[in-house]
């Protein structure tokens, strides 16, 4: 295990790494300047950096792939609130199921990450300020050994601790990498689906009128259902065993 104080080492580099993707974007012939970038906080930034990403994506398609999964990679690594967003984002500029598959890729990917930071830098430090926590997870592990993965799907679908908790707390618990990678990759797949299906809703929506014809909310009640299947088969599974 490496001290934390490399920690802010990582954090510098991957941000650094952002800063020269901005500084170094291509040029478009109209519009604003990508150099103005930032993470999306409201409806409105995020309807904006769509419409500018957009741009940017007819004709600098891999930039822009690259620029959002390292935007995405960034946030989850380092367990920076907001996701949502991105995932909303990932609908509109890549459409349901490209970016469906995106977002459940990063998502597995900048989770396995933060397992990672987590387990080389911060082992002691989680143990120390979240003891009854890390206990109670650890009492759930051991009678759950047998059926893990199922149980940490369970967590996923269903989640009564939060997901950065989970992704910082999974290595000091033991929970096999790759147990861990399939249960994000397969667990927030309900979530996921409806944030890109959402986004590519958003990228349709002109008015408020749009958001609330038929033919949106028909879109979101399709989503929703798909959504839950898996979670009650989950659910079930679990209950059985």
């Amino acid at each position: 295990m490496i001290s934390i104080v490399y920690l802010p080492i990582f954090f510098a580099l991957a941000t650094g790494w952002l800063y020269l993707l901005t500084l170094f974007a291509p040029s478009i012939a109209t519009g604003p300047s990508i150099t103005t970038l930032k993470f999306p906080g409201s409806y409105e930034e995020l309807q904006g950096l769509a419409d500018l990403l957009g741009t940017y994506n007819s004709n600098h398609a891999l930039y822009v792939l690259v620029l959002f999964s390292s935007a995405y990679l960034y946030k989850q690594t380092f367990a920076i609130p907001g996701s949502v967003f991105l995932n909303v984002l990932s609908g509109a500029l890549f459409g349901v199921w490209r970016g469906f598959f995106l977002t459940c890729t990063l998502s597995a990917l900048g989770a396995s990450l933060c397992y990672t930071l987590s387990k080389l830098c911060g082992r002691h430090h989680v143990e120390c300020y979240f003891p009854d926590r890390m206990q109670l997870l650890q009492q759930k592990v051991q009678k759950n050994k047998h059926h893990l993965l199922y149980w940490l799907l369970f967590l996923r679908l269903f989640p009564m601790t939060p997901n950065w908790f989970l992704n910082i707390a999974s290595p000091i618990l033991d929970v096999p990498l790759h147990l861990f990678f399939i249960s994000v990759f397969i667990g927030l797949m309900p979530y996921n689906f409806i944030c890109v299906q959402a986004g590519s809703i958003l990228s349709e929506v002109k008015s408020i009128n749009d958001i609330l014809s038929w033919h949106t909310m028909g879109k979101l009640i399709v989503a929703a259902s798909v959504a839950l299947l898996p979670s009650l088969l989950i659910k079930k599974k679990t209950t059985d065993d």
